[in-house]
């Protein structure tokens, strides 16, 4: 019995090892290949039919220029990678997934990126571990971009959300750092940061959490049984977009909804559809005045929505403006109307 599972281990391997050259390049003769695996050009073909029962497509042409080649198939083949590949492969998603290099340019790339990472991270050797972190740590990028994380905390938390283990960081709030215990969910990527959207254990709520603000973070060995979650992109947006400021507000903005996104980053606002040619945006700052300031930048007709106290600061700002250019006249394409009258009062929400 040791020998017969000998010669299936040696069979095995042989041809895991075909296929590992059969991805290397487009064609190879049967000689060829015989003389890379040390065996005859009927074991080759034989090897090959293995291969085809396993439903790899390996075609195979006679004549000048002929040989075998692994033709595309309905599904993506495992991709069998050496050490050199593999530690090349992860490196350069650890550089995708923490926002350096050319994949922050591509949108959605951070997150493509990451759910490979922990895909490799199931059958990536512990020998390769320690190379794969020396060598992630010479990747650089410039021209701006994202704000820069850990790809070891990035990863430790990928994995916590992968196995559904509860996670622990310091994070500060409210002037001090605190330790937050949590049941990790999702980690999103923004146009510069990355977020991680986890049941807070001690608010008892859902949160979002500032990946670059972590700190200490450790996965635990408890599992927990995932919650019903809110949509962790948009949920994650709004949080980012408004309920971080103090304060917040809804507009009716008279453009359609691509035209407004187009001007406004989604880590800014959130814009939602509503009917044609109207957009509903909703956005957060630090005062009321600049909630209104990055609106009229848009160079849309607008309406506040909500929160009344705003509808009743565009009538003081509206005195205020039409104080300061009393001394001119209005251009020949203006309306003349006094503050408190029109259209404006009737929909401001105030």
């Amino acid at each position: 019995m040791d020998v017969a599972t000998g010669e299936e281990r040696g069979t095995t391997e042989r041809v895991l090892t075909l296929l590992g050259l059969l991805q290397q390049r487009d064609v190879w003769t049967g000689p060829e290949l015989a003389g890379r695996l040390g065996v005859t050009p009927r074991t080759v073909r034989r090897d090959v039919e293995r291969l085809r029962a396993l439903g790899y497509p390996v075609h195979a042409a006679q004549g000048v220029g002929g040989g075998y080649r692994l033709g595309p198939g309905k599904d993506l083949p495992p991709l069998l990678l050496d050490d050199e590949e593999a530690i090349a492969t992860a490196v350069s998603l650890l550089a995708g997934a923490s926002g350096s290099g050319a994949g922050g340019a591509v949108a959605g790339a951070g997150d493509a990126a990451l759910r490979a990472l922990t895909k490799l991270d199931r059958v990536l050797p512990t020998r390769l571990r320690h190379e794969v972190r020396a060598l992630s740590g010479s990747v650089e990028s410039f021209g701006g971009g994202g704000t820069p994380v850990d790809p070891e905390v990035l990863m430790m938390l990928a994995r916590a959300c992968r196995d559904q283990v509860e996670a622990g960081f310091g994070y500060p709030s409210g002037g001090e750092v605190r330790r937050r215990r949590v049941e990790p969910y999702r980690l999103v990527a923004s146009d510069r940061r990355w977020y991680l959207l986890a049941y807070d254990l001690d608010r008892d709520d859902w949160r979002t959490f500032r990946v670059d603000r972590m700190t200490g973070v450790a996965a635990r060995t408890w599992r927990f049984r995932p919650r019903a979650a809110p949509d962790a992109a948009a949920y994650v947006q709004e949080s980012v977009a408004s309920r971080v400021y103090p304060h917040r507000a809804r507009f009716l903005v008279r453009a359609p909804a691509r035209t407004v996104r187009a001007q406004i980053p989604a880590s800014a606002a959130v814009v939602r559809e509503r009917g044609s040619g109207l957009c509903e945006v909703l956005s957060g700052a630090g005062s009321l005045d600049s909630l209104l300031m990055h609106m009229l930048l848009l160079g849309h007709d607008f309406e506040v929505l909500d929160p009344p106290e705003l509808g009743r600061r565009c009538h003081a700002l509206a005195r205020r403006l039409l104080s300061a250019g009393a001394g001119f006249p209005p251009g020949p394409d203006e309306q003349q109307a006094s503050p408190g009258t029109g259209r404006d009062e009737q929909s401001s929400g105030g």
